[in-house]
C-alpha cells in the first residue's frame, strides 16, 4: 500500500489529485487543507485538517501519517496577491516548502512539488525543463526559490511545473475562463480579453493524472505538464464563445497594459512536454477536448440551477 499525503486538497487541483488517487487500488491517501474539507466526495481518503504555516503542526502531521509520497500542491497562486502580500506569499510558498522538505528527508518520502510557468520571464516560450528560470513577479520569484530547496533537498523528488490551470471546482464561486466568458455572454456583458500573452492552458484533469504519473513511477527531476495548444487568452474566450454559439461581439480585443494589474505577467510562456509524453506517456486534451470536457461537468450543475 503506497501512502500519498496531498496538500491543498480543497484546492482546484488538490480537489482532482484525491479523486483520482484515492479510486486506484494500493493507494491510501491522507488530504490535508486548511479549515474544513471542502470536497463533495468525503468517502475513501483520511482528511487533517492542518495549517502548514504552523511548522509544529505540519512537522505532526508528517510524523503521524508516514507517508511514501508528499504532493505538495498547497500555494498562494494569485500573482497580484503575492504582489500585495509579499510575506505572506513568502510564508506559504517557501517556508512551508522549506519545513515540509525537511520532514520528509527524515522518512525519506518522495516529494512532488507543484510550480509555474511564472518562474520564467515570458521572452522565449515555450519553455523546456532545462530552460533558465528568471521570475519578473513576485509570485514566480517565491516559486522559483521553493524549486531551488526542492532541487537541493536530500530526499528523492519531482517539480511539475503548469500552466494556467482551468476546469469546473466544486466551489462555484471558484471561476475559470470558461465559466467566465460564459456568463458574461449570456447576459450580453462586453468582456476585454489580452492578445499579447501566450499560454498552453492545462485541463486540471491531465495536470492530476500528469502527477500521478510520476508517482507512480517516481520519477525524479523537473517535469513541464500542460496542454499542448498556445493560444492567448483572447482566443480561448473566442473558441468558447464559439462553442457556445453565444456573440463573439461582444468580446473586445486588449493589451496587458491596460489591466493596470499589480504584478507584471510574462508574455510568452507556454511548455514544450516532449518530456512529460516520452517519459511518463503523458497525453493531454486539446483546449477544444478539454472546454467540452469542462461544459459537460458543468451541465448538471445548471441543469440543478434551472
Amino acid at each position: 500500500m503506497m501512502k500519498v499525503l496531498i496538500t491543498g486538497s480543497n484546492g482546484l487541483l488538490g480537489q482532482y489529485l484525491v479523486q483520482r488517487i484515492s479510486a486506484l487500488p494500493g493507494y491510501e491517501v491522507i488530504a490535508t487543507g486548511r479549515g474544513a474539507n471542502r470536497l463533495k466526495m468525503q468517502q475513501g481518503y483520511t482528511y487533517e485538517a492542518v495549517n502548514l504555516l504552523d511548522e509544529a503542526a505540519a512537522k505532526g502531521l508528517v510524523a503521524r501519517q508516514q507517508p511514501d509520497v508528499i504532493i505538495h500542491a498547497a500555494a498562494m497562486t494569485q500573482a497580484d496577491d503575492c504582489e500585495r502580500s509579499k510575506d505572506s506569499c513568502w510564508n506559504t510558498n517557501v517556508t512551508v516548502t522549506r519545513s515540509l522538505l525537511r520532514e520528509a528527508e527524515k522518512i525519506n518520502a518522495f516529494f512532488l512539488y507543484l510550480s509555474t510557468d511564472f518562474v520564467f520571464d515570458g521572452l522565449a516560450g515555450p519553455y523546456k525543463e532545462d530552460d533558465p528560470v528568471n521570475p519578473i513577479n513576485y509570485y514566480g520569484a517565491s516559486k522559483a526559490a521553493a524549486e531551488r530547496i526542492v532541487m537541493q533537498s536530500k530526499t528523492p523528488w519531482a517539480i511539475a511545473r503548469t500552466v494556467l490551470v482551468y476546469g469546473l471546482a466544486e466551489d462555484p464561486r471558484r471561476g475559470n475562463i470558461i465559466t467566465w466568458v460564459k456568463q458574461n455572454l449570456e447576459q450580453q456583458k462586453k468582456l476585454k480579453v489580452v492578445t499579447d500573452q501566450w499560454r498552453t492552458p492545462t485541463l486540471v484533469q491531465d495536470l492530476a493524472e500528469g502527477c500521478k504519473l510520476i508517482a507512480d513511477k517516481r520519477a525524479e527531476g523537473i517535469f513541464h505538464l500542460s496542454g499542448k495548444d498556445m493560444l492567448t487568452p483572447y482566443e480561448m474566450a473566442m473558441q468558447v464563445a464559439s462553442h457556445l454559439q453565444l456573440n463573439t461581439k461582444l468580446l473586445e480585443q486588449s493589451d496587458s497594459a491596460t489591466l493596470r494589474q499589480p504584478a507584471k505577467r510574462p508574455a510568452r510562456t507556454g511548455f514544450i512536454i516532449e518530456k512529460a509524453e516520452r517519459e511518463l506517456g503523458y497525453a493531454p486534451h486539446s483546449f477544444e477536448e478539454g472546454l467540452q470536457i469542462v461544459l459537460e461537468q458543468l451541465a448538471p450543475a445548471e441543469n440543478k440551477k434551472g
